[in-house]
């Protein structure tokens, strides 16, 4: 029957004595008995009207009290059992007829109470115990009706204080649970007496009531977790609770049962009874007081729960006895908002401390007793919105306490009172609405601060209110109430500012840990509407299931957004407002009556005057709106007034009779359907409301002075119900209640909040019914994203303005915590606009971007304590949250930079930390040499020492006038170090070193922002700027470097950004140095790793072919050095002919430059040594180079004819390829390759043309073998012919010509030897000339073939030597010709013969040899000599005659070579 379990444990209720003592034996409680006997009858003694007998008649009798006592000692000694078999009220009857009898004086009745309190906490006064029952209801009775007389205040007080004990020891006894609810409610009647009364008493007193009642109502709480929810006996009593009518009852409407207790005190011999009043403010007689037992149950059943053993039913007793307590109109009887401290606070704190502490100890159990919940959700926090708007600082905060719990622990139950608390209470408060004071709105925000500092606070605010449509936006307001809060207006900070600073850091906190702990758990998508659903009152199919109410939260949220919107543009004027809503489809195209309806009903932010023209317009569909509008309320189980007031804040009445006619006829009608009880029909409520709103009116009106009583409005209402009377007692209550409380058609001018009137909480209640559930959310992240994006510009902008205008250091490490969350949280959900707007803020704080001096900063900087934060967290952000940042790289590479120009950042901060093997190289030799990168090469800037005389004499000026620097002082020293000490913990490095694994947008950001800056710098003209220029270009390449994976993202801004570098700056310098070298290491380090790019790579070396002639000269050979390390080290990676010319351009060009020619040779070298990196790409390009070093005069003429080596042992891959051709499958395919080979061959003889003809003898001879070798090496492969007679006119013919004009102006020490080299030229030219009559030719080309190498002969055999023919040649061109002349014979290529002009060039032929060597004729045709005399030479007028036996001279394929001579 609701009532606590007989199982107690004594160190449940707070026993005094140690349980862990045995039981006292029999005697020893004996002993103690009759101790506390002699000590009252000691006591009564010592009075003279208890130590003397009195007559009673002729009898001299003993005083019955002294009487009882002298038989409790006798029988005491008798009774041999066990004292829990003995019945205590035996032994305890005696005192409590002292404690009831108004005979006895304080001191007696003092020291009976505290006999009984020492009973009472013996071992053997337990549920155990015979007849415990009846002596504990004994006992309560007794000490609750106590009566005794005073002689004095303070004896007074003893017993009030012994009262007190023995009550409280009857709480926390063993044998408590066999209390009633009666005796319990008893007691806490009592208790609150003493209360009272203790008010005119002294401090001590005072103190211990309020101890005593906080104790009792603790022991009675604490048992609700035990107390089962199926408790018929909790379902019994209609009064128990809040009224069924929806009317706030007071105090003595809600209490019963409980007993009426008089303390009697009786003074100077007479009795007289002070009853303790039980509110603050004590009602003159019993009928006004609120206190419990006031109220007279008549309730036969309730009569007889009250006598069960107590549990659920005093429980609701108590609360709502203490609800009663907070009633305002009872206590303070005036409007709050004019109401200062003049009333007593005591008595609301104390009861508020009461109610705090049954939430405490009750917790989550009150829900699951209705009753008790009940009167949470109405009576209790009625009264504490409205208790709260004290002016008390401490009542506001014990009530927030009590508010904390409620939400703690039954939050699902109070969702709409705790909207109406943030919104009604602590905004109202804390932004000093109505003259709050500083303290109060203090508290008030210390009280906000406490619920943001638990994670599920303002993310289940946000899911509850701001994303439903019929609820506020609390969590906005609350984020604004706090940054506004946070700001100092045109004063320091003060307390104020430094709480809402915690508020919105602990949002944001909560944010990253849940962040942290787990992803988001939803994707964010867009919300959209494609077309109007009704959409007011849908609800969530599961609100447990974050996968469903989350999206429809957020489109709740959206709907919510737009209707906001909506409302704007209807203030503007209603058409527009509907056009929009429905252009957003939260209307439909075509509107109806209910959609219109919903929409005034449920959207905030309309202008009510609107809304009322609007409703009160003869419009058809105004009307129709209208009623549909009336049909959105819940009148049910309501007074006219109450629904009446509900209806009529919604809008404003308008002032036109005919509006207010209309308006009135629909409320009617829809109060009429719903509430029948009292209207025979929709006219009489019309009626009736027509003349409340008139008697409204009438009251409240100042111009109105003579006022309607109340017969004159029962009067005026006779024989509206259908010619009936409506109830006299219905019209009376009616009449009272307008006169009270004016219905207000409107809200008052400037004010932010409705107040918590009676009819706006019945319409909460009746709200809460129907409004879906509160959504519990547990720690993952589901709606942080949309409440960052609200919150976060006007958080950085708080977190911004305190930090700057903090000195206390724990505010500003506040600062930065908020500021890492922010950054943390933005970075999760990827708000790179909020991540820049936060760089930026750090950065001015910095002061890193501020001029100074390098020596003033260190100092300042150092003392600066908010500066050195700030640095720590700007590069703190960058480092964790790199990824995110977008336009603030530009401002952290400026501090960078800053810190730069004054020697702060380490040294390999621009360092490459890329891969470590790619700074190696395997040499020929197999052996490995370290390879240079950009940062690591020397600077090789022209010399800046002074030359000339004027020079070194102005240098020896300077150090004369130059004053030495001065040594830094010991401060400076300090600074320095504490500076370095902060800047090695930015890791300043770290943002660059891992670029790589910055995501793509925020490393091209980077990226930009350093070639930005460094553009910025280099059109400084300072030495500072140019440094800075070039730790920009130097940071640039490092990342470029460390991001291979990914250089196409980076390469074309980068590649520009070098160029622009390169072009603009024509002069050596360190910038350009930089530029080219980092150009050339970005090449060498990616071109094994990205083969796709390598063609692009390459080409941008072409920037370096492009250099002005004083940039190239200065570092002409380290750029071959490094052309020749990415050679060794890619050239298997460079395939295509673009890259192959640009490289071998590149040596190339160092063939005639003195100290670039031997390292580019040598990478030539490396090129077409062993063939291995020749290539079809390659081979003309390589061929081209060789020849240009073969050609050139710098060094040795060993080079040259290394370098003619390679050519001609390129050849060797020509035949290699050709032969690999055989293997084509197509034909077209291998036709195409020979004919390439044979363009390549053709393009490689002559390569040899110029060296041919080389002043150097060793050069052109070695030339002229070369060019041999490579014309005899190709026979075997496929040359095409026409390609192969090509070598003899663009390079054997040629030569030739060259060489003969050597020996026209001969000069030994121009050309030396030319003898020898025209000996080897006219071999090479009969060797090839053999070889060339293998293949068929055309007879003409043959001919001229030939002719031409007879006409060379010729020309040779007159070449005159140092003015005389040469016998060698001339002997050797005699055997050349012959060998040549037999050899053409063998094979059938030079005969007699009828062809077409063959006997032409037959005779031409002869006629070239007579003038070589005339006797070769007989000797080689001595058959034909006789024919062939002067009389066959060709004649000067005409055609020779044709011989009679003609000779055929046509070329021919020789069946076998004949072998030459020589």
């Amino acid at each position: 029957m609701g009532r606590v379990e007989m199982q107690f444990d004594s160190n449940i209720v707070g026993q005094h004595d140690d349980p862990s003592i045995s039981p006292l034996k029999t005697t020893s409680v004996a002993c103690k008995i009759n101790t506390e006997v002699g000590t009252v009858l000691a006591v009564m003694r010592r009075n003279v009207r208890w130590g003397n007998h009195f007559s009673s008649g002729d009898n001299k009798l003993e005083h019955p009290l002294i009487h009882s006592f002298k038989n409790l000692r006798k029988q005491i000694s008798t009774w041999k059992t066990q004292w829990h078999n003995v019945n205590p009220v035996l032994y305890l009857q005696p005192f409590l007829d002292v404690i009831q009898s108004d005979e006895t004086g304080a001191p007696i009745t003092g020291v009976a109470l505290l006999s009984v309190y020492k009973i009472l906490t013996l071992d053997v006064f337990d549920l155990d115990t015979a007849n415990v029952g009846n002596a504990m209801h004994f006992i309560v009775d007794a000490v609750t009706s106590c009566r005794f007389e005073v002689t004095d205040p303070a004896s007074e007080e003893v017993v009030l204080m012994k009262i007190l004990q023995v009550l409280l020891a009857c709480m926390k006894s063993k044998a408590s649970a066999v209390l009633t609810n009666q005796h319990v409610c008893t007691i806490v009647d009592t208790c609150f007496r003493v209360v009272h009364q203790a008010g005119t008493k002294s401090e001590l007193l005072q103190r211990i009531a309020r101890h005593t009642m906080h104790e009792v109502v603790k022991c009675i709480f604490f048992c609700l977790p035990e107390i089962s929810s199926m408790v018929p006996g909790a379902a019994v009593g209609h009064n128990l609770t809040v009224q069924e009518n929806g009317k706030l009852g007071d105090a003595h409407n809600y209490t019963h049962g409980l007993s009426a207790v008089n303390i009697s005190v009786h003074y100077d011999g007479e009795a007289d009874s002070a009853t303790a009043p039980s509110s603050a403010a004590a009602s003159s007689s019993d009928e006004n007081s609120s206190g419990p037992g006031k109220a007279k149950s008549t309730d036969s059943d309730d009569a007889h729960l009250m006598k069960q053993l107590y549990g659920l039913p005093c429980m609701i007793e108590v609360l709502q006895f203490l609800c009663s307590l907070l009633d305002i109109a009872e206590h303070v009887g005036s409007d709050l908002k004019s109401n200062t401290l003049a009333f007593d606070e005591d008595v609301p704190l104390f009861a508020l401390g009461l109610i705090n502490s049954a939430i405490e100890l009750g917790g989550s159990s009150f829900r699951r007793h209705p009753r008790l919940l009940r009167l949470i959700q109405d009576d209790l926090f009625f009264n504490l919105m409205r208790f709260c708007l004290s002016r008390s600082p401490l009542i506001l905060s014990m009530v927030c306490s009590i508010v904390f719990n409620l939400w703690s622990h039954l939050r699902t139950e109070i969702k709409l009172q705790i909207e109406a608390f943030f919104s009604s209470i602590i905004l109202r408060v804390a932004e000093s609405r109505y003259g709050a004071s500083y303290q109060q709105q203090e508290v008030a925000m210390e009280a906000l601060v406490d619920f943001c500092r638990q994670k599920a606070f303002m993310v289940e605010i946000y899911a509850n209110f701001d994303s439903e449509i019929t609820c506020s936006n609390v969590f906005e307001d609350l984020v604004n109430l706090l940054s506004k809060s946070a700001f100092p207006v045109n004063s320091p900070l003060s307390g104020l500012n430094t709480i809402a600073l915690d508020g919105l850091i602990a949002v944001v906190q909560a944010m990253a840990e849940r962040v942290e702990d787990a992803p988001p758990f939803i994707e964010i998508t867009p919300v959209s509407l494609e077309e109007y659903t009704p959409f007011w009152m849908t609800k969530c199919d599961d609100y447990n299931d974050p996968r469903k109410w989350i999206p429809f939260t957020r489109q709740r949220k959206h709907f919510k957004k737009k209707l906001m919107m909506g409302a704007d543009h209807f203030n503007r004027g209603s058409k527009k407002g509907f056009e929009f809503l429905q252009a957003s489809h939260l209307l439909p195209k075509d509107l109806d009556a209910q959609s219109v309806a919903c929409f005034f009903r449920y959207t905030a932010g309309l202008d009510k005057n609107l809304i009322g023209d609007y409703l009160g317009s003869h419009d058809e569909f105004a009307v129709a709106v209208l009623h549909e509008f009336a049909r959105t309320f819940d009148f049910h189980d309501m007074s006219l007034d109450t629904a009446l007031r509900i209806f009529l804040e919604t809008f404003r009445l308008p002032g036109e009779s005919q509006k207010i006619q209309r308006v009135l006829e629909a409320f009617a009608e829809s109060f009429y359907e719903q509430s029948r009880q009292v209207f025979v029909n929709k006219d009489a409520a019309l009626l009736l409301s027509y003349s409340t709103i008139l008697l409204n009116t009438d009251c409240h009106n100042s111009q109105v002075k003579k006022k309607m009583t109340e017969e004159d409005f029962i009067r005026n209402n006779r024989r509206i119900n259908g010619g009936e009377d409506l109830p006299r007692e219905y019209l009376s209550e009616l009449y009272h209640s307008i006169c009270s409380n004016e219905i207000r058609t409107t809200r008052e001018l400037g004010a932010g909040f409705q107040d918590t009137t009676p009819s706006l909480w019945i319409d909460l209640l009746l709200k809460s019914k129907k409004a879906p559930p509160y959504i519990m959310v547990d720690n993952r992240p589901y709606l942080d994203h949309d409440m960052l994006a609200i919150m976060v510009g006007p958080t950085i902008a708080a977190i911004s303005v305190i930090f700057d205008h903090a000195d206390d250091e724990a505010v500003c490490q506040t600062c930065v915590e908020g500021f890492l969350a922010v950054a943390k949280v933005s970075a999760m959900y990827r708000l790179a606009n909020v991540l820049d707007d936060l760089v930026i803020s750090l950065c001015k704080f910095t002061t890193l971007l501020t001029p100074s001096y390098a020596e003033e900063f260190l100092v300042l900087f150092s003392e600066d304590t908010k500066a050195m934060m700030a640095t720590t967290t700007l590069f703190t952000i960058a480092n964790a949250f790199g990824d995110h940042i977008r336009t603030g790289w530009k401002s952290i590479l400026d501090c960078v930079l800053r810190l730069h120009e004054f020697g702060l950042i380490p040294s390999h901060v621009a360092t490459d930390f890329g891969d470590e093997s790619a700074l190696f190289i395997n040499t020929d030799d197999g052996k490995t040499s370290a390879k240079s990168s950009s940062s690591q090469l020397p600077s090789t800037g022209l010399p800046r020492r002074p030359s000339g005389l004027m020079g070194r004499f102005s240098q020896f000026l300077s150090f004369d006038t130059e004053e030495p620097k001065s040594e830094p002082t010991d401060e400076e020293v300090a600074a320095r170090k504490r500076t370095l000490e902060t800047i090695e913990q930015c890791h300043i490095n770290s943002i660059f070193r891992e670029s790589k694994f910055l995501q793509a947008d925020s490393l091209l950001q980077l990226a930009g922002a350093i070639m930005a800056t460094g553009q910025a710098s280099r059109e400084k003209a300072s030495a500072e700027s140019s440094e800075a220029a070039i730790f920009c270009l130097e940071l640039l390449i490092t990342i470029t470097l460390d991001n291979r994976d990914r250089i196409s993202l980076l390469w074309s801004n980068v590649y520009e950004h070098i160029a622009h570098i390169v072009q603009s700056m024509p002069v050596p310098c360190n910038l350009v140095e930089k530029a080219v070298f980092g150009l050339i290491s970005i090449c060498q380090r990616l071109l094994p790793y990205k083969e796709n790019l390598v063609d692009e790579l390459l080409r941008s070396l072409q920037l370096v072919l492009k250099l002005d002639a004083r940039v190239a000269d200065a570092y002409c050979e380290q750029i071959t050095q490094e052309i020749g390390h990415l050679v060794k080290a890619n050239a298997t990676h460079i395939r295509s002919q673009m890259g192959w010319r640009i490289v071998l351009s590149l040596l190339a060009m160092t063939a005639r430059h003195p100290e670039a020619s031997e390292a580019g040779f040598d990478t030539l070298s490396f090129v077409m040594g062993d063939g291995a990196h020749l290539l079809p790409s390659n081979f003309v390009l390589s061929v081209n180079a060789a020849r240009q070093f073969a050609e050139s005069r710098v060094g040795q003429a060993e080079r040259s004819v290394h370098a003619l080596n390679l050519m001609a042992g390129s050849v060797d891959s020509l035949v290699r390829w050709a032969h690999e051709t055989k293997g084509a499958t197509m034909v077209e395919d291998a036709t195409k390759i020979s004919q390439d080979i044979g363009e390549m061959w053709l393009r490689l003889v002559q390569g040899f043309r110029e060296a041919c003809t080389d002043s150097r003898e060793e050069v052109r001879n070695h030339a002229l073998l070369s060019l041999q070798k490579c014309l005899v090496v190709v026979r075997d492969v496929c040359i095409p012919h026409e390609l192969w007679l090509q070598c003899f006119d663009l390079v054997i013919f040629p030569v030739l010509d060259e060489l003969f004009g050597f020996t026209q102006d001969y000069s030994q020490k121009t050309y030396p030897n030319v003898e020898g080299t025209l000996i080897i030229a006219m071999k090479l030219l009969s060797k090839i000339f053999l070889l060339s009559i293998d293949e068929p030719m055309d007879p003409t080309t043959f001919g001229k073939l030939w002719l031409g190498v007879l006409g060379q002969m010729e020309k040779f055999m007159k070449v005159k030597i140092r003015g005389k023919r040469s016998e060698k040649l001339q002997e050797m061109l005699s055997e050349l010709l012959k060998n040549t002349l037999l050899v053409m014979k063998t094979g059938g290529v030079l005969s007699r013969g009828n062809a077409a002009g063959g006997e032409v060039l037959w005779d031409l032929t002869w006629s070239h040899v007579n003038n070589i060597v005339p006797s070769l004729l007989s000797e080689i045709f001595p058959d034909t000599s006789s024919d062939t005399g002067s009389d066959r030479l060709p004649k000067h007028d005409g055609e020779p005659e044709a011989p009679k036996d003609a000779i055929s001279l046509a070329p021919t394929r020789a069946a076998e070579p004949v072998a030459s001579e020589g």
